[in-house]
């Protein structure tokens, strides 16, 4: 049977606190990394820099997620790339200290992740640590102009003399009445 792709084995790691190992892993992206803005695509690479270390109750996962993020400007709603590197660090509980938390009322514990004793699946961990940090509202430069709001065009691209005569709708009634001939 063929195994997720961040779905990772630990049984050489043991269960003796203190043993570690390293781990560098390239996997597609799973799907919906990300928000509606601004998403790692699907089946994109994700580079995998990782340390497993056994603890007391489990495995602490450590490392970096090297990710390709696209999306558009919040502003002008031109497509932008970016290269992320994000930080991961999460401690997935053995079964029996899960089971442990769970009888004890432990409520921050429940909702930990953790391995069945031998495979340990890194998606939720992933999944958490790249969606927390992505831009809430990505630009694609800090000076992004946006769009005019009459015209609809990228501010960017039409110049700087770009405007629109507008009048209030309330005194239209009044547009040409110094203009005519018998205005005193």
């Amino acid at each position: 049977m063929k195994r997720a792709p961040l779905v990772i084995t630990t049984r050489d790691l043991g269960r003796r606190p203190g043993n570690s190992r390293a781990l560098a892993l390239e996997a597609p992206a799973p799907a919906d990394l990300g928000t509606a803005v601004i998403a790692v695509p699907e089946g994109s690479p994700v580079t995998l820099e990782l340390t497993f270390t056994s603890v007391q109750d489990g495995i602490l996962v450590t490392g970096t997620a090297h990710v390709q993020l696209a999306g558009e400007c919040v502003r002008c709603l031109e497509p932008l790339s970016a290269r992320q590197d994000v930080e991961l660090s999460e401690l997935y509980l053995y079964p029996e200290a899960f089971e442990r938390a769970g009888d004890d009322g432990d409520d921050e514990g429940v909702e930990m992740f953790h391995t069945d004793g031998e495979l340990l699946d890194l998606e939720p961990m992933l999944r958490d640590a790249v969606v927390m940090s992505l831009p809430f509202q990505p630009l694609c430069s800090a000076n992004c102009p946006g769009l005019c709001a009459t015209c609809g065009v990228r501010l960017a691209d039409a110049g700087p003399g770009h405007a629109h005569e507008s009048v209030d709708p309330r005194l239209r009634v009044l547009e040409g009445f110094f203009d005519r001939e018998d205005t005193p």
